[in-house]
C-alpha cells in the first residue's frame, strides 16, 4: 500500500515485451500409482484426488495431478466423510411430526427425532401432496441453489428439480448470490454474460501483455475451486506469471493470500470497499484531459460514450470527475490514479477483476466502468489486452482442449423417457431473483422489477433445499430466520447439519461424493480432463443418494414413477451412457478414449487433446477484426457504453451509463466508530463447505472466525491480536477472533464469508462469526437484484464476556 511513481512501475516492464510463449500451462495427467500404494482415484471441485483407505475409513488425500502451487482443499477427504457434524439418519423436527399441519416449536429451536426411511418419505409426499393440491406448483420452492459436489449424475439440484417436474412443476430462482449484478448488465454493454465465458488465453497473456492489473480478484485462493472440478491450470499460471516480471498492479482494500504470493513482483494499491467506480472515473478522467483515451477506438466499436464524457468531465452535472475528486472518495492518491492512467494507456494492459467488487449496492456500475475504461484504452480485442472477468474462477484463461465432452442428468424428462410414461415436463412455472428469497417469503404476491420487467413473487408454502446451503450464504441471517418461520414445510437433503438442517422439519441424511459413484469434466472452460468418481467408502450411517431418493419419492407419486425418473437406468449404466456420449464427441475430435469398462477399471483419468488454435484465443477479437460481420449480441451491436434500452426502464438505482452512486453503508456515511465491513472468500474451505475441518485449525483465532482489523482501527478500540471480538450493527452481533494486520485498508474490517451460523439463545450472538449475521438484505439495483453482501457498516468492540462454547458443528438435541 506504499506510494509509487511511474519509475517504480515501468521497472519490470520492459524484461516483458519478449515474453516467452507457453503452449500449455496445464500439467500432464497422472496414474494413481504413489509410493503409499494404490489409491482410488476420484475427483471433487478441488480437483482431481487419489484417496486412500483402510479398514474402511478414508485415512488421506492428495492431488492426482502434479502442481506447483499447493491446494489445500484436496486433503479434506477423511474430513468430509468422518465428521461429527454428518446426517446420520432421516430425522423430523419434533414438534412437526407430532402435528404436520399444525406443527407445535420453532424452527432452529427444537428437538429432532429419528425416522426410518420409508416413515421420512412417506409423510414428505403426503405433505407435499396435501400442499401442491391446496396451494398450486408455484408454491413449492424447488429452486434449490449452491455449491452441489461436483458429478454429472448425483446433481442434487437437478434431481431434485427432475422429481418436482413429475410432480407437477415448481418455483425457481433467477441469477445467483456469485454474480447477480454483473450477469445481468454485462449483456446489455456487451452483448454477453462475460463473467461465466472463456477468456484471453493464458499462452497469449504470457506473450503479449505488459501490465497485468488484478482487481478484487483473489485467483490464488479462488482457483481451488471450480463448477465442474479445477484443472489446476489457473494456479500455474499465477506461478509463471509471478516468475516473468511483467508488471502487475493488485488493486484490492486487502492484501490478499495472492497480493502475498506475488509479493514484490506485484504493487498493492488499496482502495476504501465500495469504491472502485470512483477510482476508475478519477483515471478515466485522466486519460481524457490528457489525451491518452483511444477516440479511434470509442467512434467504431462503442455508442454512447459522448454522453457518457458528458458525465465525466462535469458537464452534464458540474462534477468533474477528476482523480483529486476521486482520491477524496477512493482515499488513493491523484497522483497514484494519474499514474495508473499513463502505465495503462501506454502498455498492452490486461484489467482482470473480480466477482466481489460487484456484490455492493449499485454493483452494476462496477463492471460496466471496468468495460468503459478498458474501451477507453482501446485494447479490447487485442492480444493480452482488454478486460476478463472469470480469470479468477474455474481457470478460464485455460485453453479449451479437442475433447470427449460429458452430458448430464437433465432436470426435466423430455418426450418420454425410456421407461415409457405419459408424464408431462413441467420445469419451474415461476421463478424470481435468487437474491430475494427472503422478500419472497415475507411479501408473498408482492410486486417487483428486474431487468426491465415486473413481476410478482409467490406464496411459498414449501422449500426443499438440496445441494446447497442457504443459510451461508444468503444476508441478515436474523431476518433469514424470521422469514423461514412461514412456510409450512420444510425438507433439506443434506449430508452434514448445517443451520439450513437445523431449520428444516425434515432433514435427509445424503451420501457425499466419496460414497457413490460419478463422473466430472475437470475445466469448466477447458475440458482438460474426464475423471471418473469411484465410489471410495460404503455410504455412512443411513445415508442414501440424491437419485435413489428422488426414484423412491416418484414412486409415491404414481405406479411406474420410479422407472420413469430412473428410465430404468441404475448408477453405472447412467455412468455408462454418458460416457458413450462423450466417446462419439471424442471420436468427431479425434480422441482416443478407451471402452468404459476398461476407463473405469483402469483407475486413470484421460487427458484431451490440446488444440493450438484455441490456445491463440483472444476475447473479442473476431468484434474487433470485422464488427460489421461479427457484432455483440447488444441492440447496437456495439460496446454500449449508454445504454438505451436501460435507460427506458427509468430505474432511480441504475443509471443509463456508469456511475457513481454513493451506497447507503460504506466509510463516507460511517457514524463514529463505524468500520466498513468485507466478506471474502475464505482460504481453506468453499463458501460454507468445510468449515468443520482440520483446515480450520490455519486459520481461527480463539476457536472462531478471524476479523481482520487495521492496527490503528484496533489500536483505537483497546484490541489486541487474538481477542475475542464483538462486532455488531443493528442486524445483529457476532463473536470473532481479532487479526491485527497492516493487510486491510483502515477504516475497514473483513470476515470470511462461509461461517456456519450459530446463534446463542440467550444473547443471540453467532458464536462462529456468521458475517452474514450483520450483512444487508437489500438488491444491489432494480435491474439485476443481485447479493450486496459488501455494503454494510459495523462497531467492534473487546468481548468482555466468558467465552460461549462453539456448537455449529453439534448436531441439535434428538440426532
Amino acid at each position: 500500500m506504499t506510494t509509487f511513481s511511474r519509475r517504480t512501475f515501468l521497472k519490470g516492464t520492459g524484461a516483458t515485451l519478449g515474453a516467452l510463449a507457453i503452449t500449455s500451462v496445464a500439467p500432464v495427467g497422472a496414474a494413481a500409482n504413489s509410493k503409499q500404494g494404490m489409491a482410488v482415484l476420484t475427483a471433487g471441485r478441488w480437483g482431481a484426488m487419489l484417496v486412500e483407505v483402510k479398514e474402511g475409513k478414508i485415512v488421506a488425500s492428495r492431488n492426482a495431478l502434479p502442481q506447483t502451487v499447493e491446494n489445500s482443499l484436496q486433503t479434506t477427504a477423511a474430513d468430509q466423510v468422518h465428521t461429527k457434524a454428518r446426517v446420520k439418519y432421516p430425522m423430523v423436527r419434533k414438534g412437526y411430526l407430532a402435528n404436520p399441519t399444525q406443527p407445535d416449536g420453532q424452527r432452529g429451536n427444537d428437538e429432532f427425532v429419528r425416522v426410518s426411511w420409508e416413515q421420512a418419505l412417506k409423510l414428505i409426499h403426503e405433505q407435499h401432496s396435501r400442499i401442491r393440491t391446496k396451494y398450486g406448483a408455484e408454491s413449492v420452492f424447488a429452486g434449490s441453489y449452491g455449491w452441489r459436489s461436483s458429478g454429472v449424475l448425483h446433481k442434487a439440484q437437478t434431481l431434485l428439480q427432475r422429481y418436482m417436474s413429475m410432480a407437477g412443476g415448481y418455483s425457481g430462482h433467477l441469477g445467483d448470490y456469485s454474480t447477480g449484478a454483473a450477469q445481468v448488465i454485462m449483456p446489455h454493454v456487451m452483448g454477453s454474460m462475460e463473467v461465466y465465458e472463456q477468456q484471453t488465453t493464458y499462452p497469449i497473456i504470457m506473450e503479449h501483455s505488459n501490465v497485468v492489473v488484478m482487481w478484487g480478484i483473489n485467483p490464488l485462493n479462488t482457483l481451488k475451486i471450480a463448477w465442474s472440478s479445477t484443472d489446476g491450470a489457473g494456479l500455474e499460471f499465477f506461478n509463471q506469471l509471478k516468475a516473468s516480471k511483467k508488471t502487475i498492479i493488485a488493486i484490492d482494500p486487502m492484501r490478499s493470500e495472492t497480493i502475498d504470493f506475488f509479493g514484490d513482483q506485484a504493487q498493492w494499491i488499496a482502495p476504501h470497499p465500495n469504491t472502485d467506480v470512483a477510482m476508475m472515473l478519477g483515471i478515466a478522467h485522466t486519460l481524457v484531459t490528457k489525451k491518452q483515451h483511444d477516440q479511434a477506438f470509442l467512434d467504431k466499436y462503442t455508442t454512447g460514450y459522448d454522453k457518457f464524457e458528458q458525465y465525466l468531465l462535469g458537464t452534464s452535472d458540474g462534477v468533474a470527475k477528476s482523480s483529486a475528486w476521486a482520491e477524496a472518495i477512493c482515499g488513493v492518491p491523484a497522483k497514484q490514479l494519474d499514474t495508473l492512467a499513463e502505465i495503462f494507456s501506454k502498455n498492452r494492459t490486461m484489467l482482470m477483476a473480480g466477482w466481489g467488487i460487484q456484490r455492493q449496492q449499485y454493483g452494476e456500475q462496477r463492471h460496466w466502468m471496468l468495460v468503459t475504461l478498458a474501451a477507453m484504452l482501446g485494447q479490447i480485442g487485442l492480444p493480452g489486452g482488454g478486460f476478463g472477468l472469470s480469470y479468477h474462477y474455474s481457470n478460464g484463461g485455460n485453453p479449451t482442449r479437442d475433447a470427449g465432452v460429458l452430458p448430464a442428468i437433465a432436470a426435466e424428462i423430455s418426450g418420454g423417457s425410456s421407461a415409457g410414461n405419459d408424464w408431462a415436463a413441467s420445469g419451474a412455472k415461476k421463478s424470481f431473483p435468487l437474491a430475494r428469497i427472503v422478500e419472497a417469503l415475507e411479501n408473498p404476491g408482492g410486486s417487483y422489477q428486474h431487468n426491465g420487467k415486473s413481476d410478482t413473487f409467490p406464496e411459498i408454502k414449501m422449500i426443499w433445499w438440496a445441494g446447497g446451503a442457504n443459510f451461508t450464504h444468503h444476508q441478515d441471517t436474523n431476518r433469514l430466520i424470521r422469514a423461514w418461520q412461514k412456510p409450512e414445510l420444510i425438507v433439506i437433503s443434506e449430508p452434514y447439519w448445517t443451520a439450513a438442517a437445523k431449520h428444516a422439519d425434515i432433514v435427509l441424511p445424503i451420501t457425499t461424493s466419496f460414497e457413490r459413484n460419478d463422473l466430472t469434466m475437470t475445466g469448466d472452460y477447458s475440458n482438460q480432463h474426464l475423471i471418473p468418481m469411484k465410489q471410495v467408502v460404503e455410504p455412512q450411517f443411513e445415508s442414501r443418494n440424491d437419485f435413489d431418493v428422488f426414484a423412491d419419492l416418484a414412486e409415491l407419486l404414481k405406479a411406474g414413477g420410479r422407472a420413469v425418473y430412473t428410465e430404468n437406468k441404475g448408477e453405472m449404466e447412467w455412468l455408462a451412457d454418458f460416457y458413450k456420449e462423450a466417446q462419439k464427441s471424442g471420436r468427431q475430435n479425434r480422441v482416443t478414449m478407451p471402452n468404459f469398462s476398461q476407463f473405469w477399471q483402469q483407475n486413470k483419468l484421460i487427458e484431451m487433446k490440446p488444440n493450438a488454435q484455441n490456445a491463440k484465443f483472444v476475447r473479442h477479437n473476431a468484434y474487433r477484426e470485422n464488427p460489421v460481420l461479427n457484432p455483440l449480441g447488444t441492440p447496437s451491436g456495439k460496446i454500449e457504453i449508454y445504454s438505451r434500452t436501460i435507460e427506458g426502464y427509468k430505474l432511480s438505482d441504475c443509471p443509463p451509463h456508469p456511475t457513481w452512486l454513493a451506497p447507503t453503508e460504506w466509510v463516507g456515511s460511517a457514524k463514529e466508530g463505524e468500520l466498513q465491513l468485507m466478506t471474502a472468500h475464505a482460504a481453506h474451505r468453499l463458501h460454507s463447505q468445510l468449515n468443520y475441518a482440520k483446515l480450520r485449525d490455519l486459520y481461527a483465532i480463539a476457536d472462531r472466525e478471524p476479523i481482520w482489523i487495521h492496527p490503528d482501527d484496533a489500536k483505537a478500540r483497546g484490541i489486541a491480536q487474538g481477542d475475542l471480538v464483538r462486532a455488531y450493527n443493528a442486524r445483529g452481533q457476532v463473536l470473532v477472533g481479532a487479526l491485527v494486520t497492516d493487510g486491510i485498508k483502515s477504516g475497514s474490517v473483513c470476515i470470511h464469508e462461509g461461517a456456519w451460523p450459530d446463534l446463542d439463545r440467550a444473547s443471540g450472538i453467532c458464536k462462529n462469526g456468521c458475517c452474514n449475521v450483520l450483512t444487508a438484505d437489500i438488491p444491489t439495483s432494480q435491474l439485476a437484484n443481485g447479493c450486496a453482501a459488501n455494503s454494510s457498516l459495523v462497531k467492534i468492540e473487546k468481548y468482555k464476556g466468558a467465552p460461549l462454547p462453539l456448537t455449529a458443528f453439534t448436531p441439535p438435541v434428538g440426532a
